[in-house]
């Protein structure tokens, strides 16, 4: 083993204690600045090895940096992109405990369950093919970094700062999702109102994208699989007692409650 996969072994177990135990650490960045985005793929892998080995099952991905204003704040010029679990997707219409979070976030989404494997390089009519059904989603995003600051190859080796996941009913992939209207409430009120257009102009572009990016890992994305497209509009912060509900165009609702204190 080379001094960098022996790096990468240490990193991966920090990113994923971190995880599981719902702790903040600092950014890897700080005490490793030589760190880069392959790296941070790589360490991505490896913390997600150390969820399958505890019984976690791969059941899709995220992608990031959907939105054209986020890739110039973070001043990249590709996509990310993360591993979503099945111990990740929380019950619709249900409650999940703050404990498990540190500081999280949530953001409206479009998800694609896909009906064959795709890889590689496809072009928009193929991504369209390889779908099977759509949904309302909301990903709950959770850095486990300090007050919420990263670099990019810190935010990619903390799987993209995925935490969590919700799905609404899955639709026919007839429904034209290229302009929804996206309004996340928070205890009966708007707080964020958007497009899923705002997604690369259209989410099936965001599916394109994921084909490559998977398979620039050695990835394929397979049938059954969940793909989160990317977030409609900004994310917006969660506290304990909050009601989240996404109201979309054609697509319905998808809604979560987050635990209220006991205190």
């Amino acid at each position: 083993m080379t001094n960098q996969q022996a790096q990468t072994m240490k990193l991966a177990e920090v990113v994923d204690s971190a995880a599981s135990s719902a702790q903040a650490i600092p950014q890897l960045s700080h005490d490793y600045p030589q760190l880069n985005v392959a790296q941070a793929y790589q360490i991505q892998t490896a913390s997600l090895e150390h969820r399958l080995a505890r019984g976690e099952k791969l059941v899709g991905i995220k992608m990031g940096f959907t939105s054209r204003a986020k890739m110039v704040q973070m001043g990249v010029d590709d996509l990310i992109w993360g591993r979503l679990t099945d111990k990740m997707q929380l019950v619709e219409g249900g409650t999940t405990s703050m404990s498990r979070f540190i500081h999280p976030r949530i953001e409206p989404e479009i998800a694609f369950r896909l009906k064959k494997n795709i890889k590689g390089y496809i072009n928009l009519s193929q991504a369209m093919e390889a779908v099977d059904g759509i949904a309302p989603a909301m990903e709950i995003i959770d850095s486990r970094y300090t007050n919420f600051n990263f670099s990019l190859p810190d935010v990619i080796a903390d799987n993209s700062s995925s935490s969590g996941f919700v799905l609404g009913q899955w639709h026919s992939p007839n429904v034209d999702i290229s302009n929804q209207a996206m309004i996340m409430e928070f205890n009966g009120r708007a707080v964020q109102i958007g497009s899923s257009s705002a997604i690369l102009g259209n989410p099936y572009r965001s599916l394109v994208e994921a084909a490559r990016l998977a398979a620039e890992s050695g990835l394929c994305l397979e049938a059954g699989h969940t793909v989160l497209a990317g977030a409609a509009t900004a994310a917006h912060p969660l506290a304990a007692g909050d009601h989240v509900c996404l109201h979309t165009g054609t697509l319905g609702k998808v809604e979560i409650t987050l635990e209220a204190d006991n205190d």
